[in-house]
């Protein structure tokens, strides 16, 4: 078997919504018919929600219609759009509701990370579980590419939130930490990065598959379940 082949055949084991505590790990492990809010639901999340798990309760909530795959409100459950003010009121208004919240890249978009993060613990029921990835604080320094690698590479990010920061909420707010990284590194994905980083250096642009933000460590990861107390 030539080398490409088997290495074609390594990146198969682990495909980026696998990765075991990526968001495929994530949705993967949840319950059957759980009942999940998507915080910040762009970039077609409602059709990759739901056609991984189509048993999932799908709640998208988001300030507009961003990058999505056909009509968002024919395959989610619920499809709620609000004002950018209205956006942590939303998630308080839903308080005890669902088993678990997914966060992607949503938190450093909003004007009150904190209150966001405190809204989301108060949103899940108890024993309920948050996935939370955004930019680390060490992408303010990483090389500028199309799809983001820098943090100010996207416009619309309005600061980092640290990790310690968001820990420290979520613990006051009733949150247990399962899993922490900084700056999270899937070995298959870096090392799919490392091996294609001279063609994506060369066009400074990253990897769609998330390879190029594996190798760098682009993304802070957090698993936090809501305590029964």
């Amino acid at each position: 078997m030539k080398l490409s082949r088997k290495l074609t055949k390594v990146f198969e084991l682990k495909p980026l919504w696998e990765t075991a505590r990526g968001k495929g790990g994530f949705l993967m492990a949840l319950p059957q018919n759980a009942m999940l809010l998507d915080v910040g639901c762009g970039n077609g999340s409602p059709h990759w929600f739901k056609s991984k798990r189509p048993d999932i309760y799908y709640v998208g909530l988001d300030i507009g219609d961003y990058n999505q795959v056909g009509k968002p409100s024919e395959v989610a459950n619920e499809y709620i759009l609000v004002p950018p003010d209205d956006f942590a009121g939303a998630i308080e208004n839903m308080p005890n509701r669902f088993d678990a919240i997914v966060s992607s890249h949503n938190i450093e978009h909003c004007a009150e990370p904190m209150r966001v993060l405190g809204a989301m613990m108060n949103a899940l029921k108890p024993d309920g579980l948050i996935y939370l990835s955004t930019p680390c604080g060490a992408s303010v320094k990483f090389p500028s590419r199309s799809g983001t690698l820098n943090f100010f590479d996207d416009s619309e990010h309005v600061a980092p939130v640290e990790l310690d920061l968001m820990v420290s909420k979520l613990q006051s707010a009733g949150g247990k930490i399962e899993y922490a990284r900084e700056r999270y590194r899937p070995f298959l994905l870096a090392l799919k990065g490392l091996i294609t980083e001279p063609y994506h250096m060369l066009k400074r642009k990253v990897a769609f598959d998330g390879s190029t933000w594996a190798l760098y460590g682009f993304e802070s990861i957090l698993w936090v379940r809501k305590s029964r107390d």
